[in-house]
């Protein structure tokens, strides 16, 4: 990935240098008590130029795993690269990180409001500032997620099919499953990639929940992409993933035929059979008794975790088409 800035990176109003360390604000508005709210940018450069690479994570206020994957770059000075640039922004969302709620304080979620407006709500200002001041400095986005509503992600990459370019970035992360994902409309993801910005969207874990297989996923296979990039120190080891990842073209939602307490019974992860037995629904007086059997064969990339659904509540997102690899 060849390098294309100057030697001095003119950021959110500050100016930062080869070899230079530099933390800057990414601040739209105060809280409504007037109390400003700081959302820094943490901003690495080596004294070699070189591309550079953004982590995000935070776009929903919920999501404290991918907070906690940037974090751990930061703690661990994964982020101070040995050539390029590595800036990283934990929480994007800091509104709704301080509520504990994945929306904005106007109700909007920030990964539909995207490319945004410099005069729209706080969300589309946030999104316009974002894309705006900060994505045209950038050679690479990795942005990190979770699943939402009670529902667990296996690790996986997400990205829409046909790029070869992100296909090898993807294998060399390393995530257990790429699953092929259409562009949302007004989605982070979306506007970088129309603005030719390559992107890997990280999925793994649950909203408010940390969970250290993921994290270390995530955490790995970020030095892994710095390490092809040229830009992890040598004094930082990065390991071959132990599995070939998985490609996945299309799968779908099993859901709820019946309303009830319910419980999984499969790993996350794991690759089922048709007709297996993946959890049951009870009543809570001990008369019913439902089990849950697989619609069709596939890999379980989500499972919901939530101890109470309704019918039609989405229980099992399994894999019905891969991938041919060659």
């Amino acid at each position: 990935m060849p390098d294309t800035k100057s030697n001095i990176l003119s950021i959110l109003g500050e100016h930062v240098k080869l070899g230079e360390s530099k933390e800057v604000n990414f601040n739209i508005a105060n809280l409504h008590t007037s109390s400003p709210v700081n959302v820094p940018v943490i901003i690495e450069r080596s004294k070699k130029p070189g591309p550079t690479v953004l982590f995000t994570a935070g776009i929903h206020g919920d999501e404290v795993n991918g907070v906690e994957i940037v974090r751990q770059l930061i703690a661990k000075g994964i982020n101070k690269p040995r050539i390029g640039t590595i800036i990283c922004m934990p929480v994007i969302n800091i509104f709704g990180f301080i509520n504990l709620k994945r929306e904005f304080p106007d109700g909007r979620d920030l990964n539909r409001v995207f490319p945004g407006s410099p005069t729209g709500s706080l969300a589309g200002r946030v999104a316009h500032k974002l894309i705006d001041e900060i994505i045209p400095h950038v050679d690479l986005i990795i942005d990190f997620h979770t699943g939402g509503s009670g529902r667990f992600n296996a690790p996986q990459l997400r990205y829409s099919k046909d790029n070869k370019n992100l296909d090898i970035l993807a294998k060399v992360f390393g995530a257990p499953f790429v699953l092929y994902s259409k562009n949302l409309s007004k989605s982070f993801r979306t506007t970088c990639y129309k603005l030719g910005k390559p992107i890997l969207l990280f999925e793994g874990g649950k909203s408010f929940h940390i969970d250290e297989t993921v994290t270390n996923y995530a955490v790995n296979g970020s030095k892994r992409i710095l390490k092809h990039l040229g830009m992890l120190k040598t004094s930082f080891k990065s390991s071959k993933p132990k599995k070939d990842c998985v490609f996945i073209y299309e799968s779908k939602w099993q859901r709820a035929s019946f309303s009830g307490m319910f419980k999984a019974s499969v790993s996350i992860g794991s690759q089922i059979k048709k007709g297996a037995i993946l959890g049951n629904i009870t009543d809570p007086y001990g008369k019913f008794n439902h089990f849950v059997k697989a619609l069709n064969s596939g890999y379980i990339i989500n499972v919901n975790e939530s101890p109470i659904v309704y019918q039609g509540d989405a229980l099992f997102h399994i894999s019905t088409k891969l991938k041919r690899q060659s």
